[in-house]
């Protein structure tokens, strides 16, 4: 039942990899293979993927359940990387799996100690045999793992082995060339294999691939190319015809004279006749063919173009084609890395519990007592993350920045839904660092204004006389200090509560600073006596 799709599989990736060709051709003869499959399928990857993408959870574990999710792909895994993978395989294949797994703690060689970590794993689609259930496609009954790799016998000969894995929701089984290894219970209780189809097709398991429709194109393309190439060499080294006489002596090279030749004899190359206009027009409509049903603009693939200060919804339309096809895949990864985060969360609860608590030193930040200290694992929403696609056309960052603002000024939008349109992705954490910065400027613009008010009191208790001011709509009145201690400012007693205290004290702090006490560290000298051995 796998045949069809496994051959499917190895032409798309044949040609995503430049293997247009079934034969070779003799030595000598051309034989090209311009890989606009690959070029195509890559572009289209990037334009969906290449900004990356966002989670957003729900607000009753937003404090706990972002850091884990940053955590297993950032720290864990290289989201970037991964995202790429998935696109990939997606975009040539159809269909993507997604493998979710915990590798435990260890300690390697060198001593180093290894935490433990959840790891996100592609898996070649060829090696994957998904079984649904029959009366409801997006649920697998049971998936089978399987491919060959190439391990050394004690003899120490290569030899090449078959690994199989099946996953079910109760049970996990491995075996090697048909033997049993390793068979346990699965601890999630859910198989943890996510496919991710790249575009659905109505009735079938399987998702559409982005070469499917270029493929044929791409082929027929070479073909000409390569007729064309023929014509070209044939005639770049022309053959020479005599009539009426013996090429027995004729010796063909540049500046040579042949005299002698009989009367009505004739001496040509033979020319071409052959226009090629027809067939490098027609390669133009297989090319302009590939971009049409692939989407992507001729422009895109460095096709040369007038430089202009073309506009946003100017860029948009045209790319309308690609974002169209965008919005298609968007759909199904939405769906599939909305199942890899819950299964991310599930085998963190399941292998390190104390993920489940509420960790103040992490970046989440909990902002009512609505927000529970510990997380419920039967609860729907600790597993629920809804996946956020920033724009993938370009942004002029100060035409946003002007947009957000008028929002701002007009009270149509807030700082934390103007750092998400901004592209950030925890959002609280970011306006928490920017109130803190702020904190710190004005304490140390605080501790300033108490060296120049310092500064101030001392000229006035030298001379008797108040300083200059050097701002004109500026005037510092001097401070003085009480007998308690207290600072005063024309007589008056400011009165500190103890946050007030508190503040003040970072201030003085932070004007003059602290001064550890030093001392003197004797040289290490070595007493001697008279009878010292």
């Amino acid at each position: 039942m796998h045949g069809q799709r496994l051959s499917r599989y190895s032409t798309n990736w044949a040609f995503y990899l430049g293997y247009h060709h079934s034969y070779r051709r003799e030595a000598g003869e051309t034989q090209n293979a311009i890989n606009y499959t690959g070029a195509l399928a890559r572009y289209i990857n990037h334009f969906v993927l290449g900004r990356g993408i966002h989670f957003e959870t729900k607000k009753k574990y937003d404090h706990i359940i972002p850091a884990l999710l940053r955590r297993a792909w950032e720290e864990d895994n290289d989201k970037k990387s991964l995202l790429y993978e998935i696109g990939e395989h997606s975009g040539v294949t159809g269909d993507a799996f997604v493998k979710v797994a915990y590798e435990k703690p260890y300690q390697d060689k060198a001593g180093r100690n290894h935490p433990g970590r959840v790891r996100i794993l592609p898996l070649s689609s060829a090696h994957v045999f998904p079984e649904f259930h029959p009366h409801s496609r997006d649920k697998l009954q049971r998936v089978k793992i399987k491919y060959k790799f190439f391990g050394t016998n004690t003899d120490g000969t290569r030899q090449t082995y078959v690994y199989t894995e099946i996953l079910t929701d109760d049970r996990i089984a491995e075996y090697i060339n048909d033997d049993l290894v390793d068979e346990r219970d699965n601890p999630l209780g859910v198989i943890p294999v996510v496919h991710i189809k790249n575009i659905a097709v109505s009735g079938s398991p399987w998702g559409l691939s982005d070469v499917n429709d270029v493929i044929p194109l791409n082929r027929e393309y070479n073909n000409i190319t390569n007729d064309i190439a023929d014509i070209i060499a044939y005639h770049a080294a022309p053959v020479t015809v005599v009539q009426g006489a013996k090429a027995t002596n004729l010796e063909k090279s540049p500046k040579k004279v042949w005299s002698g030749l009989p009367k009505d004899s004739k001496v040509y190359n033979l020319e071409s006749a052959v226009n090629l206009q027809g067939p490098l027009e027609y390669l133009a409509i297989l090319k302009n063919s590939m971009h049409e049903l692939s989407g992507v603009p001729e422009t895109a693939l460095g096709k040369t173009q007038p430089v202009s200060n073309t506009s946003g919804v100017a860029l948009a339309i045209q790319h309308m084609p690609l974002v169209q096809r965008a919005t298609l895949k968007q759909m199904q990864y939405s769906i599939g890395f909305k199942r890899i985060n819950e299964l991310v969360l599930l085998t963190l609860y399941v292998h390190e519990p104390k993920t489940l608590i509420y960790d103040p030193e992490s970046e989440g930040i909990k902002k009512d007592d609505s927000q529970p200290d510990v997380i419920d694992i039967q609860d729907p929403e600790a597993y629920q993350a809804d996946v956020v696609w920033p724009s993938p056309l370009p942004v002029d960052n100060i035409v946003k920045l002007n947009e957000i603002q008028l929002k701002m000024a007009l009270g149509l939008e807030s700082k934390r839904s103007a750092l998400n349109e901004l592209g950030e992705e925890f959002a609280d954490e970011k306006l928490a660092e920017i109130e803190e910065e702020q904190k710190q400027d004005a304490v140390a613009q605080g501790a300033l204004d108490f060296i120049k008010a310092s500064i101030d009191a001392g000229i006035l208790n030298a001379v008797g006389m108040p300083p200059q001011e050097s701002h004109a709509d500026k005037k510092t009145t001097p401070t003085t200090t009480s007998g308690k201690g207290t600072p005063e400012s024309s007589g008056m007693a400011l009165k500190l509560g103890m946050d007030t205290k508190k503040i003040f004290d970072q201030v003085v702090t932070k004007a003059h600073g602290t001064k550890l006490p030093q001392r003197s560290v004797a040289a290490d000298t070595t007493v001697r006596t008279d009878n010292a051995d």
